[in-house]
């Protein structure tokens, strides 16, 4: 019976293990099937811009636009005719061949990465690890970089790997090194790796290999050679200017930082070799710990750090490093490995604001990341007690459903302990960034957020809430009225809902979860509104007559409506989150209050916002009637996924920011550090339930 139960789970594990991994290679197979069409579905003259230039200046594939553009093609015009589907034929092909080889390249890659993680790893795991490995290489900036450019920069990484993880024996592992370093000159710092890891053989193999490789290319091309080692150092000459953001190397950003001539040079050295000593300390420190993979991403982030320019497609060992661990506690694990993959995802200027003390390090993010990889992370070692089994995070003990009939999915377990400040900022400024995108994206045409403006305004009439006009003209009329109105909706928008979840997030953690939560679920659904429903707020109305009082008079002969159409989108209306926000706040606050003068001094702010957003001409009113709806909805949604706001704490668990007390009453308060309030409001604590 017990070996029939056993085979029982055993056959429901293996089958949920299956699904998992045809999912997961599902979503790598699309990445990759997306990557090469959005490479092969560009004009000609728009990919692989870098391959086609290693072509030659006579080479097949620039026989393009007149046959006798520069007094190359001299045959007839009908031999151009029967040539020149050849032409394009051999250009089409050699794209496909680089598209496919390249994605091939990745996949290698993913494979071997997965196969070289730090821990034991069967070969289930690996089908499983290998497609999130692709799919994490195929979202990364390098990869796509060298997807359009027809780079050949993944090559180097994927020889190293297969230097360190598949050669059989030191000498052909050095082999594949030293031709890796031949191709991108900075994998020879992988030589010194090897030797103070006690792999000899292979670093005298790699110093052979590429000083063998590169006297062939000399004599064959001596000039190209003279011009690359000595008139552009190393290649530091060639391509974009060295202080473009393109150059995320210790060179470039001090280029970018104003310094320039002998100093500069002199700083970049020193700083050059600090790197290396340090970095090479810490991937011997790994290596030698057992973790090699890890070993060879802190080196190869050491490489693009010191290389006089490390261009976008030649990063890729950043996203290497999301291999290392760290923190102790499950809570702080994630933190590392979401910040690389945003990292080497996502512009700095998404993953930061646009704030000028800020501008350095959203420009050189990057380099933060490998210069942070490289020498400053502390990632723990295999011999650590957290390696495997980080200190577990506490959950509240699940409490019933206030409402019988509302059928809860028990999607999260509630959480007692506060996120991890910088992994939070970092979550709310990306999804906050896009959701920017995603609002200006959803523009609908002009006709048509008129056309649904009129029906929103005929709506009302019907209603007969149509009070636009007469509260806009109201406000004119009055200037230290639309002053008010005008300076509130510019100003509490942010800095209101902001200032809650700090203050949720030091007093009372588990409910700052469920605020936040709820807020994003909110701005989701509002995005919904803005793609399905475009809609023209009364100050865009040109025929309605109402007075713009925030903005100004705007262009209404421009059919986009003037500048501020290229900042926003203008016809992001319905739902209205100015209110819908506003209206978060006063819920949230009303809700854990304990005192009856906040609650009802929070109530005034949507209030307010209500009648600026309406006064200044900026919403109809059924446009806070859809921010309060796509709140309740917000709140809805955190109420079926994760269960009431009230918590219980399991037996023995104490808030993290309330002291213990020897009588156990701890027990029964709030992770806030105060008791959770009754729901009359009143201060006593509620009774568990079972």
């Amino acid at each position: 019976m017990v070996n029939a139960e056993h085979s029982v789970r055993g056959s429901a594990t293996e089958s949920r293990i299956g699904a998992a991994r045809a999912v997961l290679w599902l979503v790598a197979a699309v990445l990759g099937v997306r990557q090469a069409a959005a490479v092969l579905t560009r004009p000609p003259g728009e990919r692989l811009t870098d391959l086609e230039t290693w072509i030659g200046e006579h080479g097949v594939l620039h026989v393009g636009g007149s046959l006798y553009d520069g007094d190359r093609f001299t045959g007839t015009p009908f031999a151009g005719l029967v040539l020149k589907p050849f032409a394009r034929s051999a250009e089409q092909s050699l794209g496909v061949a680089w598209t496919f080889g390249t994605l091939l390249l990745v996949v290698a890659i993913g494979l071997v990465v997965a196969r070289a993680l730090p821990v034991p790893v069967s070969r289930r795991s690996t089908l499983l690890a290998a497609p999130v490995a692709i799919s994490l290489l195929m979202l990364s900036l390098p990869v796509r970089n060298s997807f359009h450019l027809g780079q050949t920069s993944i090559i180097p990484v994927l020889l190293v790997l297969l230097g360190c993880f598949a050669a059989r024996g030191e000498r052909s592992g050095g082999l594949l090194i030293g031709l890796g370093a031949a191709l991108q000159p900075t994998v020879l710092l992988f030589a010194p790796l090897l030797w103070l890891t006690g792999r000899r053989r292979a670093a005298a193999s790699t110093a052979g290999t590429f000083a063998g490789l590169t006297a062939l290319a000399w004599a064959a091309l001596p000039g190209d050679s003279w011009a690359y080692w000595v008139h552009h150092a190393a290649g530091a000459g060639l391509g974009a200017r060295p202080d473009s953001l393109a150059n995320q190397s210790l060179h470039g950003a001090l280029l970018r930082l104003g310094l320039t001539g002998p100093l500069e040079i002199a700083l970049y050295l020193v700083l050059a070799a600090a790197v290396v000593a340090v970095a090479l300390w810490r991937a011997v420190r790994y290596a030698r710990d057992g973790q090699l993979l890890l070993a060879v991403a802190i080196t190869g982030c050491a490489a693009v750090a010191v290389s006089p320019t490390a261009w976008q497609h030649q990063l890729l060992w950043i996203l290497l490093a999301v291999v290392g661990r760290v923190g102790t506690r499950a809570s702080d694990r994630m933190l590392w490995p979401v910040l690389v993959v945003l990292v080497v995802t996502l512009p700095g200027s998404m993953l930061l604001p646009n704030m000028a003390p800020l501008h350095p390090l959203r420009d050189n993010a990057l380099l933060v990341a490998a210069l942070a990889a490289a020498c400053a992370v502390p990632f723990l070692s295999l011999g650590s007690p957290h390696f495997r089994r980080p200190v577990p995070t506490e959950y509240a003990a699940p409490v019933a459903a206030r409402w019988s009939r509302v059928p809860l999915l028990p999607f999260w377990r509630r959480v007692l302990s506060r996120p991890n400040l910088l992994l939070e900022l970092l979550v709310i400024r990306v999804g906050y960034s896009a959701y920017s995108h995603i609002r200006a994206a959803a523009t609908g045409s002009v006709d048509a957020a008129e056309s649904h403006a009129r029906q929103v305004l005929s709506l009302e009439g019907a209603l007969g809430i149509d009070i636009e006009y007469w509260a806009n003209r109201a406000v004119v009329d009055l200037p230290w009225v639309e002053g008010f109105f005008n300076f509130y909706y510019t100003s509490f928008h942010f800095v209101v809902p902001l200032s809650i979840l700090g203050v949720l997030y030091v007093r009372r953690p588990s409910d700052y979860r469920w605020a936040r939560a709820s807020l994003a679920f909110a701005t989701l659904l509002a995005l919904l509104g803005f793609w399905l429903f475009p809609l023209a707020p009364p100050r865009l109305m040109p025929s309605l007559g109402y007075i713009d009082t925030v903005h100004g008079p705007q262009d209404l002969a421009n059919p986009d409506y003037g500048a501020m159409t290229a900042v926003t989108n203008q016809y992001a209306a319905m739902p209205s989150l100015h209110f819908g926000w506003s209206l978060w706040c006063g819920l949230v606050v009303v809700a854990l209050a304990p005192r009856l003068w906040m609650k009802l001094l929070a109530l005034l702010h949507p209030l307010l916002t209500v009648c600026a957003i309406v006064a200044t001409a900026n919403h109809w009113v059924l446009d806070a009637v859809g921010g309060a709806a796509v709140v309740g909805l917000g709140f809805g949604l955190t109420y079926l996924l994760s269960g009431p706001r009230r918590l219980r704490l399991p037996p023995g668990a104490v808030p993290p920011q309330a002291p213990a007390r020897p009588d156990g009453a701890a027990a029964a308060e709030a992770p806030g550090g105060r008791a959770q309030a009754a729901p009359g409001g009143s201060d006593e604590p509620e009774p568990a339930r079972a």
